[in-house]
């Protein structure tokens, strides 16, 4: 886009961070995206996750299997969607439009920019607080009983102090820019690869061996059930369902799509493949060694030997999650915002006030209760597939990867659709949702909750294409 046409934007109010990506932006390369995502993988709440796959009784190779199928179909879908984004360097907030209309596109990019990554940053910036605590207890046990029983709505002052301090690394990153993003997940990496990988080596010792974890057998309900099987497949992709969405926003600094394309490829399915072997060995060979599993990755830091190792391991788990909150939770929230208000805010300024937002919701109240947090996530899932699948409809069937990037910044462009909406896609988004979601309500269409997200992008994708293809057909007609 030239420079002409960039201050003319500007001056009808468009930021710079909701403009396409210019050439000097544009540097991220292959290992880039091949480090980006890792926090993302290696978390607390997705070894909880594994661990809740085998208390419903899958087999070790099932558990496996399902890590393996997700994180395929994770890398084909976060490839597909981040293809505009490489090709046009939009961010997901402008990209929307394209589908959505200028109007519409307020609709998804509110549950996704806003609801979804606010209080995921609330819940990820809590749990890394709890990790922090841990390591500067380590360090320094008398901070632990800092203020006796003193607290704040519920947190003591230690746990506040924590939450306080990862806050604030949360917002460093954001000021610290893209480029220094990327340059923090390619020093996370080879961290990664040590602590988890020595995790799953301790956790093999302890159990005896590989053999003993291979042969184990869960006591509870053997899922052999087809249905089974792609819920525990949706259990590990449902956690990607806003990243899948947003993740232009990252692709638009892509050198080329086929840094993106290659980059995410290799980076999820790679690191997939360590935490399966990772997270199945420290659980399974917990269970084996002590007689009960460990499904807290805290836990098991906690029964290792000597300082430095607990330090170096916690001090990865607050990276990870740093990781995590950065690029899944407060990025696409600072553009959504900003894209909204674009007179008001620029994306740091959008990304702290979520920030703000994330420590006004409490986020240490609502994860009082595990079960919301699931439910929350399982709902958002559920309303954020179709929109991934009426994105992915409209950018390769209907539009045939082709986005003019004029009309998209114009208010009464091709993008305007009908009165700033395109029903078509609206449409396609509440079916797919209503069919994710309503065997929450109606015990009858539980299996289609069980395997939501599955429902939801396929239903939409189908959908939205069969609408697009008739409202083609009815211009056509008209015309001659």
């Amino acid at each position: 886009m030239e420079s002409l046409k960039r201050d003319q934007l500007k001056a009808a109010g468009f930021s710079d961070d909701v403009l396409p990506s210019q050439d000097k932006d544009r540097t991220w390369n292959t290992g880039n995206f091949f480090t980006v995502w890792m926090g993302s993988v290696h978390n607390i709440p997705n070894y909880i996750a594994i661990g809740g796959l085998f208390a419903i009784g899958l087999s070790v190779g099932q558990v496996f299997s399902a890590i393996v199928m997700a994180a395929l179909i994770l890398a084909a879908v976060m490839v597909f969607n981040g293809h505009a984004g490489s090709k046009y360097g939009l961010p997901f907030a402008m990209l929307i439009r394209s589908s959505y209309g200028n109007k519409g596109a307020l609709f998804p990019g509110v549950i996704r920019g806003v609801i979804a990554a606010i209080m995921w940053f609330g819940f990820q910036t809590f749990a890394g607080s709890q990790a922090l605590s841990i390591l500067i207890g380590k360090l320094w046990p008398g901070y632990l009983t800092l203020g006796g029983d003193w607290n704040f709505f519920g947190l003591t002052l230690p746990a506040l102090i924590s939450f306080l301090i990862f806050w604030l690394f949360n917002v460093a990153l954001i000021y610290g820019g893209m480029d220094i993003l990327g340059k923090f997940t390619n020093i996370l990496s080879p961290l990664i690869y040590i602590v988890f990988g020595g995790m799953a080596i301790w956790a093999i010792n302890l159990a005896g061996g590989i053999g003993p974890i291979l042969s184990y057998s869960s006591p509870g309900f053997e899922g052999n059930s087809i249905i089974v099987f792609l819920a525990a497949v949706t259990a590990i992709i449902a956690a990607w369902a806003a990243p899948m969405v947003s993740v232009s926003d990252f692709t638009r600094l892509a050198k080329t799509p086929k840094h993106q394309a290659v980059g995410q490829t290799l980076g999820l399915i790679v690191t997939y493949l360590l935490f399966a072997v990772a997270s199945i060995s420290i659980i399974v060979g917990s269970e084996i060694a002590f007689g009960t599993p460990i499904w807290n990755v805290l836990d098991v830091v906690a029964r290792f030997d000597g300082t430095f190792a607990i330090a170096i391991s916690v001090l990865t788990l607050c990276l990870t999650t740093l990781s995590v909150n950065v690029t899944g939770n407060i990025v696409p929230a600072g553009y959504q915002i900003a894209s909204l208000f674009p007179k008001l805010f620029t994306f740091k300024s959008a990304a702290t006030l979520a920030a703000i937002l994330g420590i006004l919701i409490m986020p240490w109240k609502l994860m009082e209760n595990s079960t919301s947090i699931f439910t929350f996530l399982n709902i958002v899932a559920g309303l954020l597939a179709p929109i991934t699948g009426v994105m992915l409809a409209h950018y390769f069937i209907v539009s045939k990867k082709k986005i003019d990037i004029n009309e998209l910044y114009s208010k009464n462009g091709k993008y305007n659709y009908k009165n700033g909406y395109n029903v078509n896609a609206i449409v396609a988004t509440i079916i797919g949702a209503v069919l994710s979601l309503i065997g929450q309500f109606v015990p009858f269409f539980k299996p289609l909750y069980d395997i939501s997200w599955f429902v939801g992008i396929v239903s939409a994708i189908v959908i939205y294409t069969i609408l697009e293809m008739s409202k083609k057909k009815r211009s056509i007609h008209n015309k001659s």
